[in-house]
């Protein structure tokens, strides 16, 4: 099991809290860690003069972000050296074909759309949880 930290960018409360039940329904113990905008995440990650860098082993991407959208966060995570590897999994309410051809482009490693009934999205969140941090043999540069 990883027991890393898991970077949440997701500006909906909603579904932020969502997801944390999910994964306490499964018993995912894994720290999360929520930025509310694209630039909040990639400050967390590559850290600030206030605060060092937050290496998760796990990010969970929304696209619909303020301030910088989940592609833009995307594509500057993948073009950096210390993140190009990271595991990245688009998480969204979007349906639009080219968000998905643009993630994939782009290095996303799965694109999950999020579901809109309560029991699936919580079923579809404690699935996508117990792949990534108990199955999924992570790259031990990411321990988060």
């Amino acid at each position: 099991m990883n027991s890393g930290k898991i970077l949440l960018v997701e500006d909906s409360d909603d579904d932020a809290v969502l997801l944390y039940r999910a994964f306490k329904k499964k018993n995912m113990l894994n720290e999360i860690v929520r930025a509310k905008d694209g630039i909040e995440a990639l400050e967390l990650v590559f850290g600030t003069e206030e605060k060092p860098p937050l290496m998760p082993c796990l990010i969970l991407l929304d696209l619909k972000l303020p301030k910088m959208d989940g592609l833009e966060v995307l594509q500057a995570l993948r073009a950096n050296k210390l993140t190009q590897g990271l595991p990245i999994i688009i998480l969204t309410t979007s349906v639009e074909q080219q968000d998905i051809v643009k993630g994939y482009n782009l290095g996303c490693n799965s694109y999950i759309r999020k579901p809109v009934e309560f029991d699936k999205f919580l079923e579809s969140v404690g699935q996508l949880g117990l792949y990534w941090m108990m199955l999924n043999e992570g790259n031990p540069n990411y321990t988060g």
